[in-house]
């Protein structure tokens, strides 16, 4: 124990010990109260927490503080490996105050971080006495040396971060467990959790509640993949029409002789492969809801259609003469500039006024960055979950790169982004590197080397337009258009590049 009681030490460990205390309802955050008050304990230039990872036998850097910590942060070692391996694999606390000289210290971590290390204090962090990792601090701040009294504090304050640590865990796997329950019970029932953080969501959120009561039919506008479909669900979900059905359509997704069908239905014999009669999307609404999505692909011919449903509520079957009536809300979304196609006559201006009643515009994910901690972390769970990865967190870098991060495909993009991070991720941190988002769709000049001009060409192409179905869900009239050429040219190239969806 220590041989003197340092009244300034004890009073710190006592606070300290009260914070731990208040965060442990947040893992991550406890983690990164642990670093840092081990460093305030004793004075420390930088500090780190290495947890086991037990699938790849190797210690992690959860957390980094420092003046290289960003860099140092998500790297791993062996976890025989170094001086965090020799007290990780002894679990022994330990104080080197001449590294550069001791034959444990490894020198790889500290040259690709470009920092100095030149004494270290490094104890484990232990649960219920299983080590789960160890806590280093680096280079007291006045140049002095770590002393016995230092790592006997530390050793001190090392038993209730263990604590913490089990506490926090078990709060985590419950939190998670319940999170994911409830996600499936929604997912189960055909819903989706609206996550987000920021005012202007809130916003449209008090705006959706305003106007759902209402059977006025509404416009969603906004970029592909900020989440129209959500918007949609909640205005179903609040008006009086929560109990009946809520039917989704996509415009796009159809050619154009079986929209109508689709749509309206059709009766035996309408045409070649109408062997019965079929009901179609709007009488399988009634009483409910319809919400037709991309609804700016739909055909003049069939505008004028839905503009008689809208105003009659009545229509008749592809190959009828029978006027069916419907009481049917409708919801529709588009991602373009519906004004201009309707100064282009490309779309009913008839149509447009109706269906924009009550417009709500969804702004991109780039001008509501306070919204994406909480859906990184909603789809985080969802694939760790999904692929048995246990619970993983970000690394600061991760998180900083992916507020950085402009998000061209929005919602879709990240929840994409996240997905593959979760499945290459060699822990249960992902870093920056993980998230492969920035430059990752500009391809490398090196593999064209040793191609002539004409195959050089043929793989930009491939890789190009690759990249732009990926950005719009492989919708190949959406693509066409992001790439200004005709749709049929677009399916001939996608089939003499070989192009082929990814199916993960």
């Amino acid at each position: 124990m220590v041989s003197a009681i340092d009244p300034d030490k004890f009073r710190t460990l006592i606070d300290i010990n009260a914070r731990l205390n208040s965060s442990y309802t947040n893992f991550r955050s406890l983690l990164k109260a642990i670093v840092e008050s081990a460093a305030r304990l004793v004075g420390a230039e930088a500090a780190s927490l290495a947890l086991f990872d037990a699938a790849t036998e190797t210690l992690r850097f959860e957390i980094a503080l420092g003046p290289r910590g960003l860099e140092l942060q998500g790297k791993s070692i062996p976890a025989t490996e170094g001086i965090a391996g020799w007290v990780y694999q002894n679990s022994k606390s330990i104080i080197v105050n001449d590294a550069a000289h001791d034959q444990r210290f490894s020198p790889t971590i500290s040259k690709e971080i470009a920092y100095s290390t030149n004494s270290i204090l490094a104890v484990p962090l232990k649960v219920k006495d299983k080590t789960e990792g160890v806590i280093e601090l680096i280079n007291k701040t006045s140049h002095g040396l770590f002393m016995a009294d230092d790592l006997e504090w530390v050793e001190i304050f090392a038993v209730q971060a263990g604590i913490a640590f089990e506490n926090a865990k078990q709060f985590e796997r419950t939190e998670h467990e319940l999170t994911y329950l409830q996600q499936k019970v929604q997912e189960e029932q055909g819903w989706h959790p609206l996550v987000f953080s920021s005012k202007v969501m809130q916003e449209r959120l008090d705006l959706v509640k305003r106007v759902a009561p209402s059977d006025a039919s509404v416009l969603i506008l906004g970029e592909s993949g900020v989440g129209k479909e959500l918007i949609a669900e909640q205005l179903h979900l609040l008006s009086r029409r929560a109990e009946k059905p809520f039917v989704r359509v996509n415009c796009a997704a159809l050619p154009e002789n079986l929209l109508e069908s689709e749509l309206f239905g059709h009766v035996k014999g309408a045409f070649t492969d109408a062997i019965s009669n079929r009901a179609g999307r709007f009488e399988a609404a009634d009483g409910g809801t319809i919400f037709l999505d991309e609804i700016a692909e739909l055909p003049l011919r069939l505008q004028a259609k839905l503009l008689r449903v809208i105003q009659q509520k009545t229509f008749e079957r592809v190959g009828s003469s029978e006027t069916i009536k419907v009481d049917v809300r409708i919801i529709a979304a588009t991602n373009r500039d519906i004004e201009k196609l309707v100064q282009n006559q490309e779309f009913r201006s008839d149509l447009y006024y109706r269906l924009n009643v009550l417009p709500i515009h969804i702004p991109p994910l780039r001008e509501r960055l306070d919204d994406i901690p909480p859906l990184a972390e909603h789809f985080l769970l969802k694939y760790a979950r999904e692929t048995n990865r246990g619970i993983m967190h970000f690394s600061d870098s991760a998180v900083q790169c992916m507020m950085g991060y402009s998000w061209p495909g929005n919602i879709r993009e990240l929840e994409n982004a996240i997905e593959r991070a979760v499945l290459i991720a060699k822990g249960n941190l992902i870093t920056a590197d993980d998230l492969m988002i920035g430059n990752k769709a500009e391809p490398s000049y090196k593999q064209f080397e040793g191609k002539d001009l004409k195959e050089a060409i043929i793989l930009f192409k491939r890789h190009y337009i690759q990249a732009s179905l990926e950005q719009n869900r492989w919708n190949q009239t959406e693509t066409a258009r992001h790439l200004q050429i005709q749709r049929t040219y677009l399916s001939r190239l996608i089939k003499e590049l070989n192009i082929l969806q990814n199916k993960e």
